[in-house]
């Protein structure tokens, strides 16, 4: 019985250490595992029998150990090396290592896993996903691309289909605006020939003079009257086309003279000076005051001789081109097709310069901007001031003018102040209305400055928003945040990898893949 007890003993060694084998075994099996942890064996003695018992210590004898025989080894468990392996780059942007404590998290069949394994790929559906297709959980981003923590969803990266537009928020400038140029006084003149309500050409028009229900008569420049306006043909309307301000071209506008809208035309309206406050808005005139100088001095009057003034704003690149061509009836009925014949008398003055920048609305329509400055005030040790007008074709309103406002330098050319800096256009395209940008003249090395030069010159340096793009890469950072990176120069944060702690990572159980 003896040697079946011995036999014995010896087969639980066997046992045992076959099981340590199967450790080894499987830890050399995954030697190229991807962040794979290795186990070790742990083991420990069975029950021992005791033959004898040991004695305490008496007056007689000094006392006996107890006498035991070992019964064999037996598996206490297996222990799991969660240190650091070495992280090396692949290049692949999917690809993920976490170093110190933490697993990934993924989803499988709706079950919540964890891994040390990172080296993950895009599925068809561009979402993160294992090599074994377990879903990669974490962090999305709301519409603003920030991330939403607590909410833990399947990470995607839409490579190619993800697209983003910017709306503009800011436009920096910078230049030098002519301090020794000539204040503007006078902007550019152009008057018309004279209108009257009757044939005898006696009584002259005036702003209220309604042409829906008066006949306008002129001089046909040969000692005669023609008739200009039919007050039968309702509604008419006239078109303003060709028309440039220092060589730009502003655009075409339809003007119908009728109570209620008409289809195709940019505003209406009955009298003469709902026609005069039109052509205001299409040309960008303002004669309003801005800040302490004197204002651009830009309006569209009928005299009291019922001739139509046309005064253009002051400055130079300001300076009106018009021509009797430009202004035409398209249902002139008896009237004249070209009842506007103007003359100009004037050209308009003063120091001034105008540049031309894109800013984007929240849909990513491109819309361009003309900014002008025009000198209106220098004082003896008091520095100048400066009138700016912002202008757009793109506005959908009537008006051409979208913003105005007064800058002011001091004696040696710094800038110290700035009213309205600021610009809104209209929008009518289902983007954000009004799109209303900021405008910057003083922002650390780019600034404008007022110092005497040949000529003022002005640029944008730097205006935000963007047009359409598309998600064309990204990359993960240390912090697990997806950056995606879009055709149209944006960055944004796309997601963001999560991971899992655990007080006893050891615990946890392998389900294997």
């Amino acid at each position: 019985m003896a040697s079946t007890t011995a036999l014995f003993t010896g087969l639980s060694g066997l046992i045992s250490n076959s099981r340590r084998l199967d450790v080894i075994g499987n830890n050399i099996s995954n030697v190229n595992t991807t962040a794979f942890k290795s186990n070790r064996m742990q083991f420990t003695p069975t029950f021992s029998r005791n033959f004898t018992l040991g004695t305490a210590p008496g007056t007689n004898t000094g006392g006996t150990n107890p006498g035991q025989v070992g019964l064999g080894v037996t598996v206490a468990g297996t222990q799991r090396n969660f240190n650091n392996g070495a992280i090396g780059a692949t290049g692949v942007a999917t690809e993920d290592a976490s170093e110190g404590d933490g697993f990934f998290i993924v989803d499988v069949a709706g079950t919540r896993h964890f891994t040390r394994a990172g080296n993950f790929v895009r599925n068809p559906q561009n979402e993160l996903v294992t090599q074994s297709g377990a879903r990669v959980m974490g962090f999305g981003v709301d519409e603003q691309f920030n991330v939403i923590e607590g909410d833990l969803v399947p990470l995607s990266v839409p490579v190619g289909t993800l697209t983003l537009a910017e709306a503009s928020r800011n436009v920096i400038f910078n230049g030098n605006l002519n301090a020794s140029g000539n204040v503007g006084t006078t902007g550019s003149v152009h008057t018309g020939r004279a209108w009257f309500t009757d044939a005898a050409m006696t009584v002259p028009v005036t702003a209220a003079t309604d042409l829906t229900t008066t006949d306008i008569y002129m001089s046909d420049g040969a000692g005669g009257s023609v008739l200009a306006f039919d007050s039968s043909t309702n509604p008419k309307t006239i078109t303003i086309s060709g028309v440039e301000k220092g060589g730009k071209d502003l655009g075409t506008k339809t003007f119908a003279f009728s109570a209620t809208a008409v289809a195709g035309s940019d505003a209406n309206g009955t009298t003469l000076g709902d026609f005069t406050d039109f052509i205001e808005d299409v040309l960008g005139l303002d004669n309003s005051a801005v800040g302490s100088a004197s204002n651009l001095g830009g309006n569209v009057t009928i005299n009291a001789g019922g001739q139509l003034v046309i005064t253009g704003n002051e400055g130079t690149v300001q300076d009106l081109g018009l021509e009797t061509a430009d202004f035409v009836v398209n249902t002139p009925g008896a009237g004249s097709g070209q009842p506007l014949v103007l003359q100009k008398s004037g050209s308009a003055n003063g120091e001034s310069v105008r540049t031309s920048f894109v800013v984007y609305d929240s849909l990513g329509t491109p819309l361009t901007i003309d900014l002008t400055f025009t000198l209106q005030e220098t004082s003896a040790s008091g520095g100048t001031t400066w009138q700016f007008v912002a202008e757009s074709n793109d506005n959908d309103a009537v008006s051409r003018l979208i913003g105005l406002g007064e800058v002011t330098f001091d004696a040696t050319g710094r800038f110290t102040n700035a009213t309205n800096q600021s610009f809104s256009i209209v929008r009518t395209n289902g983007a954000v209305s009004p799109l209303t940008v900021n405008m910057d003249f003083n922002s650390g090395t780019d600034s404008v400055s007022s110092l005497t030069d040949s000529a003022s010159n002005l640029a944008a340096v730097f205006q935000d928003g963007s047009p359409i793009g598309t998600l064309s890469n990204f990359s993960i950072g240390e912090d697990g945040r997806i950056s995606g990176s879009f055709t149209n120069g944006l960055t944004r944060t796309i997601g963001q990898v999560s991971l899992a702690k655990f007080s006893n990572p050891e615990g946890l159980i392998d389900a294997g893949d």
